[in-house]
């Protein structure tokens, strides 16, 4: 079915639970008020304490506590932590000066090459929330991840309040349908008082702590994942439509363990017997797939021109190449390993395709020996950790009021203009920045469309 029927029933339950929601608080804060109103009656209410921890935002339920006395044991660490809020202000300047540059290169090159809207640009798929994006799967890992990374984020920004002697006043989770973030509340009026790096500092922990777990995952998930070994044997990726193997109906993948009772272990050995036969030629392979040993029937055809001439019998298969799978995860912790991880979901190349066992549920991920149970959920979630939160960082790093970044720019901007006599400018000039990368995050989007009228 389409996505669409999906998001209507997932809204549809919502409405229905947040309504209930919204009429029991609505008669406990009756009741609380009658309480307050008539003390007699005060022995007579029900225990429904509970309703005090859900609030609305407009269609939006949070679930809000005021027992946050937690983050008050970082205070005794406040000093380290000043130190890498600082380097993170520098990181997150160089990522906003950064990303500001990736969206004028990439307006430009949407206008100049005019990309339909699918795939990347379609409209879903702008949005990092899974099973509605088509590349991110809708996985327990996928989830855990998502919402570790959000609480990651507002869990940065609470530490640095309380190092900035900056009160919290609650936390809690946003819900519209799914959990949309984790928030911590401030006071205000403390937050107002604090001036410069410290409440800039206060900003961009959310960002740092994003980027510094990411990194940290990235690290981890490909470590974890060199640990696999490849299954030995000929082990069939998939078969070639029209030729033999897929007319008998070999399942894939599965590993090659006989040809005409002859026990092959490599593909070396499966070849020494092909190259004894002629097009035309039938063969008995023995194949092993999801640990059931199974017989084929082929009528081995001629090779493709394109996989060049030979004088042998063609089965129309192509093998997979466990080994060099992880040549390449073993070269995952460099400049061009980090490209090529961030590409994985919505890479389609051959290359991009073999690597998709760090991040989601395939067969392939059979034809490897496990180190240890529940080995592939642990890299995949490491994947969509380091994935998310590097993602997500480098969102909120855009210099554009309400995201971090544009109070990071909103503050500098105040703190440079008003040492020279310009306070009254920082503003505009916010507000000018902020209206440009709205401005090119929805151009993005809508010039597929635009250009198709």
């Amino acid at each position: 079915m389409h996505w669409l029927f999906y998001v209507l029933i997932a809204v549809s339950a919502y409405a229905l639970i947040a309504g209930a929601i919204y009429i029991k608080k609505a008669a406990y804060e009756r009741e609380k008020a009658d309480r307050i109103a008539f003390p007699e009656h005060e022995g007579d209410s029900p225990a429904g304490a509970i309703w005090d921890l859900f609030v609305f935002y407009g269609p939006i339920l949070a679930i809000k506590t005021e027992k946050v006395g937690f983050f008050d044991q970082f205070t005794r660490f406040s000093g380290i932590l000043r130190v890498y809020a600082s380097f993170g202000v520098i990181m997150v300047g160089i990522i906003s000066v950064g990303i500001a540059i990736m969206l004028f290169i990439s307006v430009h090159i949407t206008l100049l090459y005019q990309p339909e809207p699918t795939g990347i640009y379609a409209p879903q798929n702008i949005f990092l929330i899974p099973g509605l994006n088509e590349y991110i799967p809708s996985t327990l890992a996928v989830w855990c991840a998502f919402v570790l990374t959000i609480a990651i984020h507002e869990f940065g920004h609470a530490i640095l309040c309380r190092v900035e002697k900056i009160k919290v006043r609650g936390m809690g989770v946003l819900v519209a349908v799914i959990p949309i973030g984790f928030f911590v509340e401030p006071d205000e009026e403390e937050l107002e008082k604090v001036k410069g790096l410290p409440k800039i500092r206060m900003f961009g922990a959310g960002i740092t702590n994003n980027i510094v777990i990411g990194a940290l995952c990235f690290i981890l998930m490909f470590l974890l994942a060199g640990m696999a070994v490849p299954t030995g044997g000929p082990v069939l990726a998939g078969v070639y439509q029209n030729f033999s193997a897929y007319d008998a109906g070999v399942p894939t993948p599965s590993i090659i363990t006989g040809i005409n009772g002859i026990p092959v272990a490599t593909r070396d050995d499966v070849s020494a017997l092909l190259n004894a036969t002629r097009p035309g030629d039938e063969i008995a392979l023995t194949v092993e797939h999801d640990g059931q040993p199974s017989t084929y029937l082929l009528t081995l055809s001629a090779w493709p021109q394109e996989l060049g001439p030979r004088e042998s019998g063609f089965m129309g298969v192509h093998y997979y190449d466990g080994a060099m799978v992880m040549e390449q995860v073993d070269q995952g912790i460099s400049p061009a390993g980090f490209f090529r991880f961030i590409t994985i979901p919505f890479d389609m190349s051959a290359g991009g395709q073999a690597l998709r066992i760090l991040a989601f549920e395939t067969p392939e991920t059979k034809l490897y020996q496990e180190p240890f149970p529940g080995f592939w959920g642990i890299v995949h979630l490491l994947f969509w950790c380091a994935w998310i939160n590097i993602n997500v960082g480098i969102f909120n790093a855009i210099p554009m009021v309400p995201l971090d970044g544009g109070y990071i720019l909103k503050e500098g901007l105040e703190r440079l203009f008003d040492r020279r006599g310009l306070g009254s400018y920082a503003l505009p000039v916010t507000t000018f920045i902020s209206s440009l990368m709205l401005v090119m995050l929805f151009s993005i989007i809508a010039i597929p469309y635009l250009l198709k009228l």
